[in-house]
This record gives structure tokens, C-alpha cells and sequence, in this order.
């Protein structure tokens, strides 16, 4: 088979509506070890599957995170959550990437401070095994929320840095193709105001966070307000923090000092 002309893919992603077609095909060639497997690749980013997976990995936080096909894809958005989550670490600190997909967040935390101790947990197999690859193996953990963690780790969280879905269920409908058809509904469905995991996370999270620590969890402008009031319920000091570059937002709620 003959090599296929950077130009011509570019005219076939640009047809398919792909909306940065010369960088995607730039990744494409990059990604392809023969003409045989970059005419594959073209011809299903072009019916519609995501470009990540095709990849073998997504841009996050100045890293390349490995992605698998079904694992849900990190936002540039959440990217506000890992600066945050970053920023409130410290070396030797334990860290939990909760609800961490492929344990992007994770990842940007442990390379920007050295030293700290991150641990990882998903209730999808699919994720783990990809967050396996890009974190510690030994500390990533399959299961729903904090129940697989360790006991140990219990008042022991310096940083809880949580992306949970926070979609309501009837709104997965108008989500991107590459999203709703490839990307588990776990990964997407918060119930039916968006906050059923935002509730759970409020209630059980500060029990694992030590002295001092965070919970840092991304949510939408529309919900904010909620999902601080949520973890204020929960006896935690929380605001709303968000980036217009990045189009993120997130509540950082911390454990308030204690009275004299």
C-alpha cells in the first residue's frame, strides 16, 4: 500500500468535521508504523471514534497519558483540577486521584512534587488498568469510591482530587458522539441532577482526609454553588474556583481549623 499523503488526510478529517485536522494528522502519522495502519486509523477517526484511544494516549498537564479504547478521556478543563490538586501537595503527602479514569490527574500531581505519595481508584477495570500504567501499579485500586482504599489511609489524605461525572443523565443525550458511544456511562452519568456522586463524595470524604487536608473535585459553573454547599454540609470550608481559558471549574473544600 502506498503512504498516504498528510494532505489528503487532513481533507478526509476535515470532511469527517474533525475540527483540528492538521494537527490530528500530524498525530496520526506520528502514531502509524505503516501505511497499512495509518489508512486503519484514518478511516475509523473519520467514522467518528476518538482520537486518544487511536493514539494510545491523550496531552494532559504537559504529559502524555496513556489512554485505552473505553477509558474516558481527560478534559483540558480538568486540567484547572490537577494545577489546584498540585498546588496544595506537598513532598511525602498522600494524595488519592478518586474516580481517576486514567489517572491523569494523578500523574501531573506526581510530577510536579516529587516525594508525594499517590494512590489512585476507579470502579471500571478498564480505567484501572490504564491508571495502572500511568501511576504506581501497587497503589491504584478497583472499586466504588473510597472502599478498596487501604485502611491505613483513613484521616490520612492530604489531597483527595476527585472527577467524578457530574453529567445529569437525560443531558448524556447531547454529549459528543466521541463521548456517549465510546466512553463508559459510569464515567459520565452523575444521576439526575449531575451530584449523586458529589453527595456520596461529601459525605464519606472528609473521614479520609488528615488534618488540614482537601477535597478538590471538578464540577460545572451551573452546579457549583451546589456542590459547595454540599461539602459545607459536611462541616468543610469550600469555594468555588474557576478558569475561563481552561473552561474549568472546581469546589476546594478543606477541613476547617479547629476552634480554640
Amino acid at each position: 500500500m502506498s503512504p498516504i499523503a498528510e494532505d489528503d488526510i487532513v481533507r478526509r478529517l476535515r470532511a469527517a468535521g474533525c475540527v483540528f485536522a492538521e494537527e490530528e494528522a500530524a498525530l496520526l502519522l506520528e502514531a502509524a508504523a505503516s501505511p497499512e495502519e495509518l489508512e486503519a486509523l484514518v478511516g475509523r477517526r473519520v467514522a467518528g471514534e476518538p482520537l486518544e484511544p487511536l493514539l494510545g494516549f491523550a496531552e494532559f498537564g504537559g504529559l502524555r497519558i496513556r489512554v485505552d479504547a473505553g477509558v474516558f478521556v481527560p478534559r483540558r478543563r480538568t486540567e484547572l483540577l490537577a494545577r489546584e490538586a498540585a498546588a496544595l501537595t506537598r513532598p511525602g503527602d498522600a494524595v488519592l486521584d478518586l474516580c481517576c479514569g486514567a489517572g491523569a490527574i494523578g500523574a501531573v500531581i506526581a510530577s510536579r512534587v516529587p516525594g508525594a505519595v499517590v494512590y489512585a481508584a476507579d470502579v471500571e477495570p478498564a480505567a484501572v488498568r490504564a491508571a495502572r500504567a500511568n501511576l504506581d501499579p501497587a497503589r491504584v485500586f478497583e472499586g466504588d469510591l473510597f472502599a478498596p482504599l487501604p485502611t491505613e489511609l483513613r484521616a490520612a489524605l492530604a489531597v483527595i482530587a476527585v472527577n467524578a461525572p457530574y453529567v445529569p443523565t437525560d443531558a448524556i443525550a447531547l454529549m459528543p458522539p466521541e463521548a456517549r458511544l465510546y466512553e463508559p456511562a459510569v464515567a459520565l452519568d452523575g444521576g439526575a441532577d449531575g451530584l449523586d456522586l458529589h453527595r456520596r463524595i461529601a459525605v464519606e470524604g472528609p473521614d479520609w482526609l488528615a488534618p488540614g487536608g482537601s477535597i478538590v473535585i471538578e464540577t460545572s459553573d451551573e452546579q457549583a454553588a451546589r456542590t459547595a454547599a454540599l461539602f459545607e454540609a459536611s462541616g468543610l470550608a469550600a469555594r468555588v474556583l474557576t478558569d475561563d481559558d481552561l473552561d474549568g471549574t472546581v469546589v476546594i473544600a478543606s477541613r476547617r481549623p479547629p476552634t480554640p
